[in-house]
């Protein structure tokens, strides 16, 4: 089964089982509400030898959730927890907007110009600011090309193939 993340528990909060949780996803309005399902696995990595938790209480204070889970009631229960990652099956992602999509979708994607030049694989994808940055591993031990999220360079994305189609303006590319 696949996993993907959604926060990781930074700390305890008072000692009635609440934790803090820095956010990891787009969708925390839907992803932290009483009632919802998280996996918690010590190691990011992982996939397997998680602890379900179910969200009994959320809030948000100063970009951070502050949950308590069922079952977990004081500190002496979610102190152990700390710095572990809380991650949603992937049958409860949600649908996107067309043209919209997640990050797993995007790396490991084949990346060429719209003249049909191989420029590599989205390797990692950045979030600085207004707009993510693609970053794309080149071949032969080339210096990665960093493509902003624009629709002035990102023309096509076909998940279907496996390929983004860019066009690059000047300076992008050595």
């Amino acid at each position: 089964m696949d996993y993907f993340r959604v926060g990781t528990l930074v700390n305890t909060h008072g000692i009635r089982g609440e934790v803090k949780v820095v956010v990891i996803t787009d969708f925390p309005e839907k992803r932290f509400v009483k009632g919802e399902q998280l996996i918690m696995f010590k190691d990011a990595a992982a996939t397997t030898g998680g602890i379900t938790v179910t969200i009994d209480k959320a809030r948000e204070q100063k970009g951070l959730f502050f949950l308590t889970f069922k079952g977990f009631d004081n500190i002496n229960d979610v102190e152990k927890y700390k710095g572990w990652t809380l991650k949603v099956a992937a049958e409860a992602l949600q649908d996107l907007p067309a043209g919209e999509y997640y990050y797993h979708q995007i790396i490991g994607l084949k990346v060429v110009t719209s003249d049909g030049e191989t420029i590599g694989k989205v390797k990692e994808i950045l979030a600085p600011g207004a707009n993510d940055v693609w970053v794309v591993q080149r071949d032969h031990g080339q210096a990665d090309v960093l493509l902003p999220k624009i629709p002035q360079v990102i023309k096509k994305v076909d998940l279907d193939t496996g390929q983004v189609t860019v066009d690059l303006m000047e300076g992008l590319i050595d």
